[in-house]
């Protein structure tokens, strides 16, 4: 039997999901098959709308070899083992002759651990356990989510938290939850043969695909032990998240709070002069921590270092100790030596990374405004280590002995794959050298037609900003585009202050156009009521600019107060910008306005979301227009009609608007 064509197996597959076949994806299709088969590096820009998971996922299934899959968000996990995998496996399947299995693999913490669950927690101030489910008050928010999470663990059969719905809060799920450094192992372990983390790791030993997540994957490229399964095929989804989410697995932080909670579980297991040496280097950390001030700290102060010192020496006489130590009066010792040291290994590991000093580490201190009561007070002050670039990291770990394929809606900022490619730890596209792995890059397209669908509006008659100043114009301008577009807005802002002030201010100037604020809601529940009434506006910052999929007419307009700019005093971003000019490069244009074109993209992509979507993304910066690195953000967003022209868009709002109204009735 002859093997079937790529364009076979992708027309089955698109027929099972009832999705549309498109130019763009079946260009990708092809594009990932070649790199597979050629053992690879792909960098691939797919469009909203091109259905690249199809795009990978049908030439991943047709070579059998197999396969990785890191995404950034839990929904697009979600939508690949829920739809689109069984059905492409069952399509594939009278074709292929094979049915591929497939596998959700997350972190450990991730999932129900039947000894916290079964046994009870260690707890902090004295021996022993407690059992959480007696502790709590049943009539609690606290007591009720433990109470559900016993009732749903003799239910559940993957133990993941994310098939827990509705969800419960992070404080409960600590209670029946452990961190890979936290578990006794399957062996030690009294439920090891029922473990649900286990359970989900030999399945994904059997499996043909695993669908992970990008810190997941960061964890298998940091950590000496690997977490995933061998696998000849890696494919990033929503690359274009994977660098931060690597820099956040690869931070180290340490707080007075941590400190205190590994002294305390620490002090029974250990003799008293280890204990004790520990409880002082502790107060010594804590006090030089109430005066510091925040700021990156380029070198670390000789008082700072000292303590940091006397925590690390401290942290290994008590890890020594531990396992020396045995006290039988302790109720299921294992589990609270485990967790003893777990907390005390992970002080020790930050404070010495800080104390070595590596050239290629950040260090800096935050202090945020206390939560809560006198028992919080500290809870704001934070010693942060964070590398430098990870681009190394990902080029020796990440492109190494695997075909790898990489794809999102923005990969190409400025124009070209360089500027992603060099924060992955890739060379120019094409060059050659025996460390640098060889890419390509390809840019499928999308199926919606920018041009017509959608303009671009720069204000350029505003004022430019000016960091925390009032801007009134900026205020008036918003207005005026939402009165045009009747509501149906998107505001993207640089800064929750910036998103608070704009919603305060135009709930009294116009009311009659709701306007939700990102924070008083969750965000569900936020794109849920925006999606619902198109007269309603959303206000947020981050996570709007890159999470929110609103099809149709209630998002005819997206608006960003400013060009997002890393903030002038962000540690990381501070220090990666320095280096770039001291190695003789242009460190605005790498490290800021990279970041900038990045979200740009993001958020200039909530606007048209399906065939049928028409409006505006306004931007009320003129420096979009005006400054020299415009043209390269603009070369990053979508190919929209472009104006500065201040009467033909509201003209333009207005008759969308209209039209809208008139599908409406």
């Amino acid at each position: 039997m002859t093997q079937p064509s790529l364009p076979e197996l992708l027309h089955a597959a698109v027929t099972a999901v009832g999705g549309t076949e498109r130019s763009g994806q079946v260009a990708m299709a092809e594009a990932v098959a070649e790199a597979i088969d050629d053992g690879a590096h792909l960098l691939v820009q797919a469009g909203t709308g091109t259905g690249k998971s199809l795009g990978y996922l049908v030439p991943a299934l047709a070579h059998g070899e197999r396969v990785v899959v890191a995404t950034a968000t839990l929904a697009l996990q979600r939508q690949l083992v829920e739809r689109d995998l069984p059905r492409t496996v069952e399509a594939l399947h009278p074709l292929l002759r094979r049915r591929p299995e497939f596998a959700m693999l997350k972190g450990r913490s991730n999932y129900l651990c039947l000894h916290r669950l079964r046994e009870g927690v260690p707890q902090d101030e004295e021996e022993g356990l407690f059992d959480q489910f007696e502790a709590a008050a049943p009539t609690s928010k606290l007591g009720q989510d433990l109470l559900r999470l016993r009732d749903w663990s003799d239910e559940t059969e993957t133990g993941d938290r994310d098939d827990l719905t509705p969800g419960v809060s992070d404080r409960a799920w600590s209670q029946v939850s452990v961190s890979s450094r936290e578990c006794l192992g399957a062996t030690k372990c009294a439920y090891g043969a029922e473990c649900f983390a286990e359970a989900a790791r030999e399945r994904a030993k059997l499996a043909e695909v695993i669908v992970t997540n990008h810190a997941l994957l960061a964890i298998d490229a940091i950590e000496g032990a690997p977490v995933l399964p061998q696998h000849e095929v890696l494919i990033v989804d929503e690359a274009h998240e994977l660098v931060s989410r690597v820099t956040g697995v690869a931070t180290g932080e340490l707080t007075p709070g941590q400190v205190n909670r590994a002294v305390r579980r620490a002090a029974k297991l250990v003799n008293e002069k280890a204990a004790d040496q520990l409880q002082t280097a502790a107060e010594g950390f804590e006090r030089l921590m109430e005066l510091a001030l925040p700021g990156r700290l380029e070198e670390i102060p000789e008082d700072l270092g000292y303590a940091l010192m006397a925590l690390r020496d401290a942290c290994r006489t008590v890890i020594s100790a531990i396992g020396s130590t045995r006290d039988k009066s302790v109720q299921d010792e294992d589990a609270v030596r485990k967790q003893a040291l777990a907390s005390v290994e992970s002080v020790h590991d930050v404070a010495e990374r800080i104390t070595n000093g590596s050239e290629w580490d950040v260090v800096w201190y935050e202090r945020h405004e206390p939560r809560g009561g006198a028992a919080y007070r500290h809870s704001g002050a934070s010693l942060r280590v964070a590398p430098m670039s990870v681009s190394g990291l990902l080029r020796e770990k990440l492109f190494t002995d695997r075909s790898v394929v990489l794809t999102s809606a923005t990969l190409k900022l400025g124009g070209d794959f360089n500027g992603v490619g060099a924060s992955l730890g890739l060379g120019p596209e094409g060059a050659e050298g025996d460390d640098l792995p060889q890419w390509k890059g390809v840019d499928v397209g999308s199926p919606f037609d920018y041009p017509r669908q959608g303009i671009l509006y720069v204000a350029k008659h505003l004022a430019r900003p000016a960091r925390d100043g009032d801007r009134k114009d900026m205020l008036d301008e918003l207005t005026e585009l939402i009165q045009a577009a009747g509501g149906r807005t998107l505001g993207l802002f640089s800064s929750m202050r910036a998103a608070q002030l704009a919603a305060e201010e135009l709930r009294s100037r116009i009311p009659e156009y709701p306007i939700l604020l990102q924070g008083e809601e969750t965000l569900g529940e936020l794109i849920k009521n925006f999606a619902a009434d198109p007269r309603t506006c959303l206000f947020g910052t981050l996570s709007l600019w890159q999470g929110v999929d609103v099809p149709g007419p209630s998002c005819q307009l997206v608006v960003m107060d400013k060009i997002p700019f890393p903030r002038p005093d962000d540690p990381l971003m501070s220090a990666r910008q320095k280096a770039v000019e001291e190695a003789g490069g242009n460190g605005f244009m790498a490290v800021a306005a990279t970041h900038a074109a990045l979200l740009m993209a993001q958020g200039a992509g909530r606007l048209v979301r399906a065939s049928g979507d028409r409006g505006v993304v306004a931007v009320l910066d003129p420096r979009l227009a005006t400054a020299r690195y415009g043209s390269y953000l603009k070369a990053s967003m979508p190919d929209f009609w472009y104006t500065t022209d201040r009467n033909q868009v509201r003209k333009s709002l207005a008759a969308i608007d209209a039209a809208a109204k008139t599908a409406e009735q």
